[in-house]
C-alpha cells in the first residue's frame, strides 16, 4: 500500500530547519546571556540537522543541554538525531522527554508519530496523532490527519482511517496520497464503487502507477470482471516492479502475469 511514512510524508523530519550557520564563534554564544547562547546552539544544530551532519548537530546540543535541560526543542533535535542515527532507544527517550516538557506541541507530537510508526508502534502512533489533530491552528493539521489515516490502516480500523482520509481530503484536495489510501480504504470496506472512483481520480492524475496503485487495480478490475483491465495492470506490473512487494503478492492470488 501506498503507505509508507518515507517520512517525507507524511513522516519526514518536520522541525523547522533554519539556514547555515557559517561561524562557530557567534555573539550569541556567550556565556554571558545563556538564552542566546541556547538559542545560538540550537539554530547551529538544527542547521546541521538539514545537512545530515549528526556529530556537528549532537556538539551544539550537548551544547544546548548543558544550558537548559528542560528545553523540549532540545530533547526534539536530539531524538530526531538519534533516529537518523539508529539509536533508536535514546530517540524515543528524548521524544517522551520533550513531550512531557511540552505537551501541547503539535509538530513534536507529529515527529513523534512518525518515529513510533517508523518503529512499527502504529497503535501509540494513532494516539499521538489523535492528539495531534485536536490542534486546530496545526498548520500541518491535513498530513497529520493523513497520517491518523495511515496508522488506522496498518492496525485494520478502516472505518476510522476512512474518515481520516476524508478530512484531509477536505483540507488538501489536490493530495495524492490522500486520494490513493480513500480509494484502498473503500476496497478494504467492500464499497467497491467508490474505490473506483477514487481510484480512478488518483490514476487520471499520476503519470506512472506505482506497485500498489497497479496491485490496487488489479483487485478492483478483478471486482468488476474487466479482464482486459486486469491483465494490463498485471502487465504493467511485472514489468515496472517485477521485485516489488505488491507483485509477489500477484503472483501467490492470480499465478505469474506473463502466463
Amino acid at each position: 500500500m501506498l503507505n509508507r511514512w518515507g517520512l517525507a510524508v507524511a513522516m519526514a523530519v518536520l522541525v523547522a530547519l533554519s539556514g547555515c550557520v557559517t561561524t562557530e564563534n557567534s555573539s550569541f554564544n556567550d556565556k554571558r546571556d545563556p538564552q542566546r547562547a541556547l538559542a545560538f546552539s540550537l539554530q547551529a544544530a538544527r542547521s546541521y540537522i538539514a545537512q545530515r551532519n549528526w556529530e556537528d548537530a549532537q556538539r551544539h546540543l550537548r551544547t544546548a543541554l548543558s544550558i537548559d535541560d528542560r528545553n523540549a526543542e532540545v530533547h526534539e533535535a536530539l531524538a530526531l538525531v538519534f533516529q537518523n542515527t539508529g539509536e533508536y532507544e535514546l530517540a524515543e527517550r528524548h521524544f517522551r522527554r520533550a513531550i512531557s516538557l511540552d505537551g501541547k506541541a503539535a509538530r513534536l507530537r507529529n515527529n513523534f508519530a512518525a518515529f513510533l510508526y517508523a518503529r512499527g508502534n502504529y497503535r501509540e502512533a494513532e494516539t499521538q496523532l489523535e492528539r495531534v489533530v485536536e490542534d486546530v491552528l496545526y498548520e500541518r493539521r491535513d498530513r497529520a490527519f493523513l497520517n491518523l489515516g495511515l496508522a488506522r490502516m496498518r492496525l485494520e480500523k478502516y472505518d476510522g482511517a476512512r474518515e481520516a482520509f476524508e478530512r484531509a481530503l477536505m483540507m488538501d484536495k489536490q493530495n495524492l496520497l490522500t486520494i490513493f489510501q480513500l480509494a484502498e480504504v473503500y476496497y478494504q470496506l467492500g464499497e467497491f464503487e467508490k474505490a473506483q472512483q477514487y481510484y480512478t481520480l488518483y490514476r487520471e492524475r499520476v503519470p506512472r502507477q506505482s506497485a500498489d496503485g497497479l496491485w490496487l487495480g488489479i483487485r478492483l478490475a478483478d471486482k468488476f470482471g474487466d479482464v482486459n483491465a486486469r491483465a494490463s495492470y498485471a502487465l504493467a506490473l511485472r514489468n515496472l516492479y517485477p521485485q516489488s512487494d505488491e507483485y509477489l503478492k500477484y503472483v501467490s492470488v492470480y499465478g505469474d502475469a506473463k502466463k
